[in-house]
């Protein structure tokens, strides 16, 4: 018998967006970056459903540049992407079943690396 596939959802993926830049905005090193970059909370809040609804459950949705947007921050260094990908894994693990946080997981490193290679000029461990 196949398992069940992993029940990820748009409200699944709401909560993960707010729970993980709740946490994004209180961070010392990357609520700044936050602050100064995004303009409209709750824009980006829609924006970034758009974008995992469109990796996690392909739909296609997302009208965004991440490499551009991301380049054009200052300053942004490795490290950045560094704790970016430890505090969303962490708030996959908080928010989501263990098999979809898993899955929110790899898909997030797997951006991480190919967005800092872009952005970057070399991968995040």
């Amino acid at each position: 018998m196949t398992p069940d596939p992993v029940a990820i959802d748009e409200h699944m993926i709401g909560r993960l967006v707010d729970h993980f830049y709740a946490r994004i905005r209180l961070d010392p090193d990357l609520g700044p970056i936050f602050e100064a970059a995004v303009a409209d909370w709750d824009a980006h809040r829609t924006l970034l459903i758009s974008f995992w609804s469109a990796v996690m459950l392909k739909s296609g949705g997302f009208k965004g540049q991440p490499v551009q947007t991301h380049r054009a921050l200052p300053n942004l260094t490795g490290r950045h992407f560094e704790i970016w990908l430890r505090m969303f894994a962490d708030s996959a693990l908080a928010v989501c079943p263990p098999d979809a946080a898993e899955l929110f997981i790899d898909r997030s490193r797997r951006i991480g690396s190919s967005l800092s290679r872009a952005v970057l000029d070399r991968a995040v461990p």
